[in-house]
C-alpha cells in the first residue's frame, strides 16, 4: 500500500500547481467508472471507498456465483443493491446468466447467437439463442435490478467480456438496450493475473493512460486473481485522478449516450 500511496503522490506532483485537487464541477475533465458483478468479495470495501471520497458509479449486474449468499442478484445482496441506489449509483443490465456471445448463426435469416452462460443452471454449456431469448436474458437482469434498488436501471446493458457482433448488438437495441463498453485505457485489469500485473504497476498505467471521456471497468470481485486489485488500487485511482483533475460521473451524463436515455425513458 505504501508503494501504491507513493505512485499517487508522484502523479499528483506532475501536475501544475494549481491543477491539484479535482477542479470545479464546470471545468473537470469527467471519466466515467463502471463495475461488472463478480464474486462480491470485495464490493462492501469498494462501496466504503466510493462513499468516502463520493464517487458515483455505475453497475453492470448479472446473477453471478459468490463467496456468500445466493448469487449477486440473490436476496442476500439485495440490501446492498438498495444502498447504492439510496447513495445515488446508476445500475444496468449485464444479462442475468453472464451470458457469453460465442458467434452468430443463420447470417442470411433470423438472427440466432451461440451463447455460453457462465452463471446459473446452464453455466458453460454451448446454446443457441434467438435474439428474443438474448433481450429476454437482458430483461431478467434488468427487471431484478429495478426490484432490488427500487429504480428504473438505464436502458444500457454490458455483454460479459464485451465480446458482440453487429447482429447481436442490433438484436438488443430492438428491445431497448444500447451497448457499453471501455476505453483502452479503462481496462483497469482487475482480472488478469495478479503475478504477471501486480497492483501498482496497474495503478501507474491507469493514472498514466486514462484521459478525459474514458469509461473505465473493472469488477466486484475475481475469483482468479490472488492479490485482490479491490480496495487496493481503487482508492489511489480515485485520489490520483482527482489530482490529475478528473471527476467522476455516471453514463446517465456520458454524452454518447445521454439521448438513447432520455428517448427510452431511463
Amino acid at each position: 500500500m505504501k508503494r501504491l500511496i507513493a505512485l499517487v503522490l508522484i502523479a499528483a506532483g506532475a501536475c501544475p500547481a494549481g491543477a491539484i485537487g479535482q477542479k470545479d464541477a464546470e471545468t473537470c475533465a469527467p471519466v466515467y467508472l463502471t463495475f461488472d458483478t463478480g464474486h462480491m468479495g470485495v464490493a462492501p470495501l469498494i462501496a466504503e471507498v466510493l462513499k468516502r471520497h463520493q464517487v458515483k458509479v455505475t453497475f453492470f449486474a448479472a446473477h453471478e456465483r459468490t463467496q456468500q449468499g445466493d448469487g449477486s442478484l440473490g436476496a442476500h445482496w439485495a440490501p446492498w443493491w438498495k444502498a447504492r441506489a439510496a447513495e445515488g449509483h446508476e445500475f444496468a443490465s449485464h444479462t442475468w446468466q453472464h451470458a457469453y456471445w460465442r458467434g452468430d448463426l443463420a447470417p442470411g435469416g433470423e438472427a440466432r447467437f451461440r451463447i455460453q452462460p457462465s452463471a446459473g443452471p446452464q453455466a458453460g454449456q454451448r446454446l443457441v439463442w434467438t435474439a428474443q431469448q438474448y433481450c429476454d436474458d437482458l430483461n431478467q437482469a434488468n427487471d431484478r435490478l429495478a426490484a432490488v434498488t427500487g429504480r428504473r436501471p438505464l436502458p444500457l446493458f454490458r455483454a460479459p467480456g464485451g465480446k458482440t457482433s453487429p447482429r447481436l448488438l442490433a438484436a438488443a437495441e430492438r428491445c431497448g438496450y444500447q451497448h457499453v463498453g471501455w476505453a483502452p485505457a479503462g481496462f483497469l485489469g482487475d482480472e488478469l493475473p495478479s503475478g504477471a500485473y501486480p497492483n501498482d504497476a496497474l495503478l501507474r498505467k491507469a493514472l498514466r493512460d486514462i484521459r478525459p471521456d474514458d469509461i473505465l471497468m473493472a469488477h466486484l470481485g475475481i475469483w482468479s486473481r490472488q492479490d485482490p486489485w479491490a480496495p487496493a488500487v481503487l482508492e489511489p485511482l480515485i485520489t490520483g485522478l482527482k489530482a490529475r483533475g478528473f471527476c467522476f460521473r455516471t453514463l446517465r451524463e456520458h454524452p454518447q449516450y445521454q439521448a438513447w436515455i432520455k428517448a427510452h425513458g431511463g
